[in-house]
C-alpha cells in the first residue's frame, strides 16, 4: 500500500532541509524529492505556464524559475494558478515512486517542502521538520538568495510559520547550530524513525 512506510521530510524556506536530506541519505534513507519532481514537471508544462503567465516566463524553452517565483510570491492568486497546473502531476509521480519504495518494506522519506500547506494531498501521518528559528531563516534566506529584507519576508510569509510546523510534526531536527550539530540531530532522528517502524 502506498505511503505505509513513508515519512515526510519538510521544514521552512532556508531552514537547511537540503543539508539535512543529504545527511539522512548518508545514514541510509531513500528519498523521494518532490522539488526535483516539480522541476521536471515545470519544464514538461512549460507551454501551459507560458500560456497562463506569459511567454516572458520562459528562457530558451524552459521555465525561468526565478522570474516565476517573483511573480507567484507577490500574488497568492497567481500562486494558486500555478499550483493548479503543477500539483496534480506531482502527486501522481510521488504516488508512483512511493509504490516502488513500498516493495522494500522499509521506511523512506518524501521531501515535501510545503507538506503542512498542501499535505491533505498525502495520507502520511509521520513527518520530520528541519527547524531553525524565523530570525535565522530570514538571515540565511537573504544571504543565500541575495534578497532584500522585504522580499525575503514576503517569501517567509508565503509559508506556514516554522513554529507551527514544529508543533504539528512527529520529529524535529534542530538546525540552528553548525554542521556537526545538524549531523548529530539527523543521526538521532534516524534512530527514532527506525525504531518507530521496527
Amino acid at each position: 500500500m502506498a505511503y505505509e512506510h513513508a515519512v515526510v521530510l519538510t521544514g521552512g524556506i532556508a531552514t537547511g532541509k537540503s543539508s539535512a536530506g543529504a545527511l539522512l541519505k548518508l545514514f541510509g534513507f531513500r528519498i523521494i524529492d518532490a522539488d526535483a519532481i516539480a522541476h521536471e514537471i515545470l519544464d514538461r508544462e512549460a507551454a501551459r505556464i507560458a500560456e497562463r503567465f506569459g511567454a516572458e516566463m520562459l528562457a530558451e524553452g524552459r521555465v525561468d524559475r526565478r522570474k516565476l517565483g517573483e511573480r507567484i510570491f507577490a500574488d497568492p492568486a497567481e500562486r494558486k494558478a500555478l499550483e493548479a497546473i503543477v500539483h496534480p502531476p506531482i502527486r501522481v509521480e510521488i504516488l508512483r515512486r512511493s509504490e516502488e519504495q513500498e516493495r522494500l518494506g522499509k521506511p523512506y522519506l518524501i521531501d515535501i517542502p510545503l507538506f503542512f500547506e498542501t499535505g491533505s494531498d498525502y495520507p502520511i501521518t509521520r513527518s520530520v521538520v528541519v527547524y531553525a528559528p524565523r530570525s535565522l531563516q530570514l538571515q540565511r534566506l537573504m544571504k543565500r538568495d541575495r534578497l532584500d529584507e522585504s522580499e525575503a519576508l514576503r517569501r517567509l510569509d508565503a509559508q506556514l510559520d516554522i513554529e507551527e510546523k514544529r508543533r504539528r510534526t512527529t520529529w524535529v531536527i534542530d538546525n540552528s547550530g553548525d554542521l556537526a550539530q545538524l549531523s548529530a540531530e539527523c543521526e538521532r532522528v534516524k534512530e527514532e524513525i527506525v525504531k518507530a517502524f521496527s
